[in-house]
């Protein structure tokens, strides 16, 4: 039986009014005991017996931890030289192309430096990593081999995901039987890729990728990138999929971009219909200001879950990941113009799982007895202080074990 007792950790009670506005958060400091990788108790000044490590929080506050819903552990330069991807030439192709000899060349180091950004994601709060994970006729299953055992390794820190995903086409680069021979070596979920632009044919794209879901009773995640009416075709042709295969609640759309593109009539048209079938969607909240947003509070504020990821920290796509999900929470909010109190805290949602320690009504709803102890100790006074001014995390818990840790005087927050 493992027990862990964390002292001093200020917790969120309520929200402060002043004249009918939220203005701040109440916070008080507490005990907290975990045992078996759960809550135990939450109270003042706990005492206990017998074999317990305890930490001192310092008054830090605990927030939920992060989970990473999009990110490419399998091919990457992290860990590696420094390389600037080459200039694209033929859209999404380009990228393709590159693979057929880039990845090969990348196996001998595949494995290292996925190994190294499981750490750093580690290190940034997360307890819970989705791995979309290339299957292409170039490398076949290699790679999901690597990943499997790089995750693997850490099972005792974090839970994971592995998508089996034809980057280069389902139909494409003829994959259907690879993707299957991934999904019988562990991948959890079936993977796709704009079906209109890279298959070139969205009907048997969408009812192949659903045939092999339905066949290994797994979840979907697909990327759809494609724009405007056409994405939405997409999105309507997977949603009618969706119903007949009786996978509702088991498929995600990643980036979504025609979400942003649609008037508003056919955006709650789409929307609603997403809903019905439990469809989430996943974004890493691009920083493109020449193109519009996902509308993210809208979607999860009509029934569509939203989570977010990084998609890549350096590799051949993107130079510019980082992993740091409180930085990507920043970025939205300034995207979506919150800059009160009650807003930013609500942004916590995204990258949790939907778990934040004050309900909408302002509530405290976590941590309590039972929950899973997965958690963060950050030099923040509330969670719209640590997503307003990009405060810096000391401590990683994870299953109730502690599983990364960092002095308060060495944090170096960006914006104290």
């Amino acid at each position: 039986m493992s027990k862990l007792l964390l002292k001093n950790v200020r917790l969120e009670e309520a929200f402060e009014h002043e004249e009918q506005h939220i203005v701040a958060t109440r916070t008080a400091i507490y005990d907290v005991l975990i045992e078996d990788g759960h809550v135990k108790q939450v109270d003042k000044n706990i005492v206990v017996d017998g074999d317990v490590a305890v930490l001192d929080a310092q008054k830090q506050l605990l927030v939920p931890s992060f989970r990473e819903m999009h990110i490419h552990i399998d091919k990457t330069y992290f860990g590696g030289e420094w390389q600037a991807p080459r200039p694209i030439t033929k859209g999404i192709l380009t990228r393709i192309e590159e693979e057929m000899t880039l990845l090969p060349k990348q196996l001998p180091t595949a494995a290292y430096r996925a190994e190294e950004m499981v750490k750093w994601l580690i290190a940034q709060g997360h307890t819970h990593i989705r791995s979309h994970c290339n299957v292409d006729p170039q490398i076949g299953t290699k790679h999901i081999e690597i990943t499997k055992q790089v995750l693997e390794k850490y099972q005792d820190q974090i839970t994971y995901d592995i998508v089996a995903f034809p980057q280069h086409g389902l139909l494409r680069s003829n994959v259907e039987e690879l993707i299957r021979e991934a999904m019988s070596m562990g991948a959890t979920l079936v993977g796709g890729v704009d079906p209109s632009i890279v298959d070139r044919n969205i009907e048997k794209s969408l009812q192949t990728t659903m045939g092999i879901a339905r066949d290994f009773n797994a979840g979907i995640d697909i990327h759809i990138h494609t724009a405007n009416t056409l994405g939405e075709f997409e999105f309507y042709k997977l949603i009618d999929l969706t119903k007949q295969a009786n996978k509702e609640g088991q498929v995600t759309i990643s980036h979504a971009m025609a979400l942003a593109d649609l008037e508003q009539s056919r955006l709650e048209d789409l929307v609603q219909a997403m809903a019905v079938v439990q469809m989430d969607v996943t974004t890493t909240v691009p920083t493109d200001l020449n193109r519009s947003t996902i509308p993210i509070p809208y979607l999860y504020e009509k029934g569509v879950k939203v989570s977010v990821g990084h998609d890549s920290l350096t590799d051949h796509w993107s130079p510019y990941g980082t992993g740091n999900t409180i930085t990507k929470l920043n970025v939205m909010a300034a995207r979506f113009r919150f800059i009160d109190e009650y807003s930013l805290s609500r942004t916590w949602k995204y990258a949790s799982g939907g778990i934040t320690p004050l309900n909408d009504a302002g509530e405290r709803v976590w941590p309590k007895v039972g929950d899973a102890a997965n958690m963060l100790l950050v030099d923040g006074v509330s969670t719209a202080h640590i997503v307003a001014r990009r405060c810096p995390i000391s401590t990683v818990i994870s299953k109730g074990k502690i599983i990364h840790w960092q002095e308060i005087g060495e944090l170096k927050g960006e914006f104290r």
